[in-house]
């Protein structure tokens, strides 16, 4: 009978906590946050891709000749790229929220909508690219490009640090943005550094030009990486106060995360893209030299955005930080302020007065009716009440 008794006492426990645990499908971990006006910024991103493939169709098909179709290609390829990458990443973004908001918070169907949300952008782009920019080898190998750089961008997506993905697609196009602004203001600024008739100040007066839409690109894409968590952190907080905040290595993958989307594409342009880097470089010596200097430049203007956007939105996020003994001595302070409060309310309440002149001792009602004896100190009271023997 206790093995019976000790069985049917166990079992119960052990299905109440199987059941219990198989909602949780992600081992205990907490559900990934949304990320602020994502809608937004897949609108914004797949707005600027669509705005890359229509200069880039009429860059291409202003010629008929092929060589120059080849060249026109080639320089399109890195915007292309870059683009696509980040709407990609965009749309992921996009899908992940809707999943959230649904309720699923399992890594594998996230990351399943992610990549496919980024296959989709990649193919839409391929697709108009193949139907607009003409025929030939180069623009099959565009084609194909950039549809594996979307579907790229949307597996970056896929992680469960969403509003860190969020902040990278932001920063990104205002990277883009501010490279745009700075070409169609290029010849006043290359004057201001010095262009001249000379080598040296033509190349001296570029370096300067690339440093500054760099080094410009990366302090703002680290602030904006610095307030758009932020503002994730306080939806965050509004939505569930127990939830798990980023830190500071969030910041500095998010400040990191446009140099890291420039270095990725110029990869991309290398590897997948080098069938139509070779063609346009076999046109001509200077052709070849010019892939070669655009690449360098690309390459250093990525590492510069990568440091200084790193190291802004780190420094932004460290200035939020208090000193490591300022919280706890404030906390001492009020909980010392409270147990004051509670007991002088107790006090009251108990009919202790601060004017009882022995601290702590409750005032007996009967008190007042005691009348004491000035010479000796004895109550009259108890010496009313003695036997009459005692009198007698």
């Amino acid at each position: 009978m206790s093995t019976q008794s000790g069985s049917t006492a166990v079992s119960p426990p052990d299905r109440s906590a199987t059941t219990t645990a198989a909602p949780t499908p992600d081992g205990g971990t907490t559900p990934p946050t949304y990320a602020p006006a994502a809608l937004g910024l897949g609108v914004l991103a797949i707005g600027w891709l669509a705005a890359m493939l229509w200069i880039g169709q009429a860059e291409i098909t202003s010629s008929d000749i092929n060589s120059i179709v080849i060249a026109m290609a080639a320089l399109a390829l890195p915007g292309l790229i870059s683009a696509s990458m980040v709407g990609g990443a965009a749309a992921a973004v996009v899908a992940a929220n809707l999943l959230t908001r649904r309720g699923v918070h399992r890594s594998t169907p996230r990351f399943a909508a992610a990549v496919g949300a980024g296959l989709l952008v990649g193919l839409l782009a391929a697709l108009t690219v193949t139907l607009s920019y003409g025929d030939g080898d180069s623009i099959t190998v565009l084609a194909g490009t950039v549809a594996a750089a979307a579907t790229v961008g949307g597996i970056a997506g896929g992680v469960r640090a969403v509003p860190v993905v969020g902040a990278v697609v932001a920063a990104g196009l205002t990277v883009f943005v501010i490279n745009t602004a700075l070409n169609i203001f290029k010849d006043p600024l290359l004057s201001l550094y010095g262009y001249g008739d000379t080598d040296q100040s033509q190349t001296n007066a570029l370096e300067w030009f690339s440093r500054t839409g760099s080094i410009g690109g990366g302090l703002v894409a680290g602030l904006l990486v610095f307030f758009y968590l932020g503002l994730a952190r306080r939806r965050t907080l509004a939505l569930n106060p127990r939830a798990s905040l980023p830190r500071w290595p969030a910041y500095l993958v998010a400040g990191a995360g446009p140099g890291l989307l420039l270095l990725a594409a110029e990869l991309l342009t290398q590897t997948a893209g080098a069938r139509l880097l070779a063609a346009a470089g076999s046109l001509s010596e200077v052709d070849r030299g010019l892939q070669d200097q655009l690449s360098e430049y690309r390459s250093n203007q990525a590492l510069w955005v990568l440091f200084v956007g790193a190291l802004t939105a780190l420094i932004a996020f460290g200035r939020t930080l208090r000193p490591a003994g300022a919280e706890p001595e404030d906390e001492t302070a009020t909980e010392f302020t409270d147990e004051v409060e509670v007991e002088d309310r107790v006090a009251d309440e108990d009919g202790i007065s601060d004017e009882d002149p022995v601290a702590g001792e409750r005032l007996d009602p009967d008190d007042d009716e005691i009348g004491w004896d000035d010479e000796g100190g004895t109550d009259k009271r108890s010496a009313d009440r003695r036997p009459d023997t005692a009198r007698s």
